[in-house]
C-alpha cells in the first residue's frame, strides 16, 4: 500500500503523461492484461483511456485491472485510469518516504 502523500506525488507525475492503452469493445482480456503488466514493468506509471464502446465504465475497468495485475490504482478521472506498480528490474520512480 502506498501512502496518501505518495499517491499525490504519483498523480502529479501522471498529469504529464498520455494514455498508452485504450480499453475498447474487446474489453479486458488476457492479452491486454499481459501488455499492461509489461508496460508497468517498463514504465511503472501508466495511463489508460476507457472508450465508451467498451461496455464498462472507468471504475469497472480499474477494478478489474487492479485485481488481475496486483497494481495500485492511483486515479480515475472521467474515462482515464492511472495505474502504478513498482518495477522489479527497471525502477525509475522514487516515491517520497512515508
Amino acid at each position: 500500500m502506498i501512502s496518501t502523500k505518495q499517491r499525490a506525488y504519483l498523480r502529479s507525475l501522471a498529469n504529464q503523461i498520455d494514455p498508452i492503452f485504450q480499453v475498447g469493445k474487446g474489453g479486458i482480456e488476457a492479452p491486454f492484461i499481459r501488455q499492461v503488466e509489461d508496460a508497468l514493468e517498463k514504465r511503472e506509471l501508466i495511463k489508460i483511456h476507457v472508450l465508451e464502446n467498451s461496455g464498462m465504465d472507468a471504475r469497472e475497468a480499474h477494478d478489474q485491472l487492479v485485481s488481475a495485475i496486483g497494481c495500485e490504482g492511483i486515479q480515475i478521472i472521467g474515462s482515464k485510469i492511472v495505474l502504478y506498480k513498482e518495477s522489479k528490474n527497471n525502477k525509475k520512480i522514487e516515491l517520497p518516504r512515508r
